[in-house]
C-alpha cells in the first residue's frame, strides 16, 4: 500500500477550515464586544454641562477654574447661567442638559434629591450679616421691625436667610423684607435704604471686605450660633477670629461667632463614572487648601445632609482615589478601567463560543474528508463501468489529483487515522485501475503503458 508523501506533525500551518471554524465565533465575539463596550459602560462624555447660579458670585470663579482643569483632560464644561440654585436644582431634575451644580447646603431640602446626589462639601460660606446699627447685635430678634435685604428670589441666599429669620420669630408680617442682594443690597445698606443685609459668600469676598470698613456698619455676633447650629444640621458654628479679614485695620475688631453653610456639588446619579472621579480630583486640587474658616485637607468633604453622597465619592472620602487614577491620566485609567469592566461579561460570551470552536472544526474536517471519499467513490464507478483505453491515462491523473489534494491537507495528528484510511482507499482504487488496465491488455493483446 502507498502511502503517498502525508506526514502528520505538530507544526503545520494553521488550516483553513479552523480559519472557517473560528471566523463565526470571531464575528459573535466582536459584535458582543461592540454592544458591550457602547452600551453596558459607555465611554465618558466630552462636554458636561454645569448649571450656576450668577446670584452667587464666587460660583462663576470657581466653575471656571474646574472648566480649565477639565480642559486639560479634554473634558469641555460648558456653564450655563441660571438665577439661583432653585432653579439650578429644577434643571437637573428636568430634561434640561444640565449634570451637575453648585449649590449651598439647606437650600436644596425643599426640592427633594429625587435623581440628585452630592459629591461632597466643598468649602464653607459664611452668612454675614452686617447691621447699620448703633449697638452689636447678638441677638437676631433686635432686628424684627427693621428693614432687611435676604438676596434675590430662588437664591440660597434668601433660602437661608428667611430659615434663620423666621425661627428668630421674624417674618414679612412683623418686618420689611427686601428680595435684593450682591451690590445692590450692599449699596442699600450704605445708602440707608435698608437697616440690614444679609450675605452668603466666601471670607476672601472683596464685598464684604469693604462693607466691613465702614465705621457704620457692625458684623452680626451671635451668641445664639450653636443653638441654630443644632436647629439647622446644615449650619456650622464657626469663630472669625479678631483681626483675620485684616489685620492691619483689626477687622474684625474682636472675635465673632457666625454660621456658615458649605457649598455643595450636586449631580445626577447618571454622570458618567470616570466624570465623577476626574470631579474628585479636581475638587481636591481647588478646594483641599486652608482658609480663615478651615483647616488645610478639610474639604471636599462628606458634611452635607440635603442630597445622598455618591457611592464613588463615599469610597474616594473613605479610601481616596481607585488604584488607576492615582498612577494613570485619565484617558489612560478610563480605557483601562472599560477594558476591565468588559471582560467578565465578554468571558461569559467567549467561553460557550469557544468550546464550540472545536466541534465545527472537526465536522468541517470530516466534511471535507467525506468530499474526497465522493470523489472517490464516483471515480471507482466510472472505472468498473466505462473501461476504454483512452480513459485509463485520465483516470490515473484522476486518482492522482485526489491523492495530491490529501497529502495538501495540514491537519492535526489528531486526524492522522482518518487520513491513512484515506489514503489507503486511494491506493486500493489504484491497484483496482492498475488491474483492471491489465487485464484490458491482455484482452486486447496490446501494451498501453500508463502512469498512475
Amino acid at each position: 500500500m502507498k502511502l503517498g508523501n502525508y506526514i502528520p506533525s505538530a507544526t503545520y500551518k494553521l488550516p483553513k477550515e479552523y480559519l472557517q471554524a473560528a471566523l463565526p465565533a470571531l464575528l459573535v465575539a466582536l459584535i458582543g464586544l461592540f454592544i458591550i463596550y457602547k452600551y453596558v459602560d459607555p465611554e465618558p462624555p466630552e462636554r458636561v454641562v454645569m448649571s450656576i447660579s450668577m446670584e452667587e458670585s464666587n460660583y462663576k470663579a470657581y466653575a471656571s477654574i474646574y472648566q480649565d482643569l477639565l480642559k486639560n483632560h479634554g473634558i469641555e464644561l460648558e456653564l450655563n447661567p441660571s438665577k439661583g440654585v432653585i432653579e439650578d436644582i429644577r434643571r437637573l431634575k428636568s430634561d434640561d442638559p444640565t449634570q451637575m451644580a453648585l449649590i449651598q447646603d439647606g437650600t436644596g431640602s425643599a426640592e427633594g434629591s429625587q435623581n440628585l446626589v452630592s459629591l461632597g462639601s466643598l468649602y464653607y460660606e459664611a452668612i454675614w450679616i452686617i447691621c447699620r446699627c448703633e449697638k452689636e447685635v447678638n441677638h437676631l430678634q433686635v432686628l424684627k421691625g427693621k428693614k432687611i435685604a435676604v438676596g434675590r428670589d430662588m437664591s440660597g441666599t434668601k433660602t437661608l436667610a428667611m430659615a434663620l429669620l423666621g425661627s428668630s420669630g421674624i417674618s414679612t408680617e412683623n418686618t420689611k423684607i427686601f428680595s435684593i442682594g450682591n451690590k445692590e443690597a450692599a449699596d442699600a445698606l450704605r445708602s440707608g435704604e435698608v437697616d440690614v443685609a444679609i450675605f452668603v459668600d466666601i471670607p476672601d469676598s472683596p464685598l464684604i471686605h469693604d462693607l466691613l470698613k465702614e465705621p457704620s456698619l457692625r458684623l452680626a455676633n451671635l451668641d445664639q450660633a450653636e443653638g441654630y447650629a443644632k436647629r439647622f444640621p446644615y449650619l456650622s458654628h464657626l469663630t472669625l477670629s479678631e483681626g483675620s479679614l485684616d489685620i492691619a485695620n483689626n477687622i474684625p475688631k474682636s472675635d465673632v461667632h457666625m454660621l456658615a453653610s458649605t457649598t455643595m456639588l450636586i449631580v445626577r446619579d447618571d454622570l458618567h463614572p470616570a466624570i465623577v472621579n476626574l470631579m474628585l480630583r479636581q475638587l481636591t486640587i481647588v478646594h483641599g487648601g486652608p482658609s480663615i474658616l478651615n483647616d488645610k485637607n478639610r474639604f471636599p468633604a462628606d458634611l452635607d445632609d440635603s442630597f445622598p453622597l455618591n457611592k464613588q465619592a463615599e469610597s474616594y472620602y473613605k479610601e481616596g482615589l481607585p488604584f488607576l487614577d492615582k498612577y494613570l491620566p485619565f484617558w489612560m485609567s478610563t480605557f483601562v478601567s472599560r477594558v476591565l469592566v468588559l471582560l467578565l461579561p465578554l468571558l461569559a460570551l467567549l467561553i460557550p463560543i469557544i468550546k464550540t470552536i472545536p466541534q465545527i472544526y472537526t465536522w468541517l474536517v470530516n466534511r471535507k474528508i467525506m468530499g474526497f471519499y465522493g470523489e472517490l467513490h464516483f471515480l471507482e464507478m466510472q472505472i468498473e463501468g466505462n473501461l476504454e483505453e483512452h480513459m485509463i491515462r485520465k483516470y490515473g491523473e484522476e486518482l492522482n489529483a485526489i491523492d495530491r489534494k490529501v497529502n495538501m491537507m495540514q491537519l492535526p495528528i489528531s486526524f492522522a487515522q482518518h487520513v491513512y484510511e484515506l489514503k489507503g482507499n486511494i491506493d486500493l482504487v489504484r491497484s483496482k485501475l492498475e488491474r483492471l488496465s491489465k487485464t484490458f491488455i491482455e484482452i486486447n493483446s496490446e501494451f498501453i503503458p500508463i502512469t498512475v
